[in-house]
């Protein structure tokens, strides 16, 4: 019986071990670990919204074709119904029967087909510069969002830090306690501390999962898996905006910005739209050929005829004055935008400089010299060299100023996503 019961435990025992490297496998199969390049090449192969634009811009070259098809011929045929002399029905013989029938073709003047043309095909570079421009917006709310979950979750890990040390400790001073060599407000305090790192913690770890959700939809990723982001030191440390001038970014904003360049090529359908119209004011002609059995004379009748409207009254009037208006508009809206760019590159610009002075006036081995410091701390407050008040006092110095540090760099990075955003360039890769 001994040795059954002892199979049994073994057995067990394997049992529980291969469930939790089941389980630990699984875990680690649902964790994805991503740099923002691996992310941005997924995004631009998934994105959803992208997809939908690309989609938009297919419809637009499908316009094109359209422009470019000729008006089909119309055929037209005309038979006796009943002769009420011969009772008969449809009736096509000599004799008693009588047809007629003719084809027909419009022939539109004034290079409107061309105008079409020339019209459906700055509609698609419109669409083009609408994705590009979608794609630019996307890609710096990705970015932005990459680095803010990033340095949140090495924020997350100082929580988790002090959170550990904190129970540790905690457990301790309560078997001190128990021995009378501390005080029972000294656990309340220790335990106060623990509570609100712990709440602090969970707000966190609540931001880091609604961005690693807006995330997940960006690269369209599934919604079980935990994103462990990874941020090369080189990326910190390869980005100098001072490098960088002003004019410079300028220019290539000018150059490369979507939403520009889609007001330049609003006028440009707007000046093409002016010109239908003002061929559309011109009356097309219609050519048709025909042919009468019996019905005119003579008889066989053949006839060609011409047909096309007068412009008394309807001469594209209302058509043409909107189009002016649209071009007006359109001039407008590119000027708007200019002035939009130019005080976005700026103010990016400045502000990037700022971020990146305050940066660099932080010590490089702050938080190396922090973590030293915080280590001694706890050191000396259990073997009672300093007091619980100066204790708590460093802990949330420490905690402090970590969180600061890690969002001046989620800043500084930041940064230089909205300068590569505003100049919709990669200037900062």
């Amino acid at each position: 019986m001994v040795r059954i019961s002892l199979k049994r435990k073994i057995l067990l025992s394997i049992l529980l071990l291969l469930l939790t490297a089941v389980t630990v496998t699984a875990q680690s199969q649902n964790t994805i670990q991503l740099s923002l390049k691996e992310a941005e090449k997924l995004f631009v192969q998934n994105n959803y919204q992208l997809l939908v634009q690309q989609y938009q811009t297919d419809q637009a070259r499908a316009e094109v074709i359209t422009a470019r098809l000729f008006d089909n011929p119309e055929i037209s045929y005309e038979n006796l119904l009943y002769n009420p002399e011969t009772r008969r029905f449809l009736g096509t013989s000599w004799a008693t029967g009588q047809y007629q029938a003719s084809v027909s073709q419009l022939i539109r003047l004034a290079g409107k087909r061309n105008k079409n043309i020339q019209l459906a095909a700055s509609g698609v570079k419109m669409a083009e510069y609408q994705y590009f421009d979608l794609m630019r917006s996307l890609r710096f709310n990705l970015s932005s969002t990459f680095y803010k979950t990033y340095y949140n979750q090495q924020s997350a890990k100082v929580y988790e830090q002090q959170i550990n040390s904190l129970k540790l400790l905690l457990s301790a001073n309560e078997q001190q306690l128990k021995l009378g060599n501390v005080a029972l407000k000294d656990i309340i305090r220790i335990r106060s501390l623990l509570y609100t790192l712990q709440g602090e913690y969970s707000t966190l770890m609540n931001e880091i999962e609604d961005s690693q959700t807006e995330l997940k939809i960006l690269i369209s990723l599934p919604a079980n898996s935990d994103l462990l982001l990874l941020v090369s030191p080189e990326e910190e440390q390869n980005y100098q905006p001072d490098k960088q001038v002003y004019t410079n970014l300028l220019d290539s904003a000018r150059n490369n910005r979507a939403d520009l360049q889609l007001a330049k090529s609003g006028i440009t359908y707007a000046e093409n739209n002016l010109r239908l119209q003002k061929a559309n004011a011109v009356p097309d002609v219609e050519l048709s050929l025909s042919y009468d059995m019996k019905g005119s004379y003579p008889e066989n009748y053949t006839g060609i005829g011409i047909k096309m409207p007068l412009p008394l009254f309807n001469r594209n009037q209302g058509e043409l004055k909107k189009a002016r208006i649209a071009l007006e508009a359109g001039k407008t809206q590119l000027k708007q935008q200019d002035a939009q760019l130019e005080n976005e590159v700026y103010n990016s610009y400045t502000s990037a400089l700022r971020t990146e002075n305050l940066y660099q006036g932080f010590d490089k081995n702050f938080n190396a010299d922090f973590d030293k410091l915080i280590a001694e701390v706890i050191k000396n407050f259990k073997n009672r060299n300093i007091s619980l008040i100066e204790f708590l006092d460093f802990y949330d110095s420490y905690k402090a100023s970590t969180l600061q540090m890690n969002n001046l760099r989620y800043e500084r990075m930041n940064a230089k996503e909205e300068i590569n955003f505003v100049t919709g360039s990669n200037i900062f890769k």
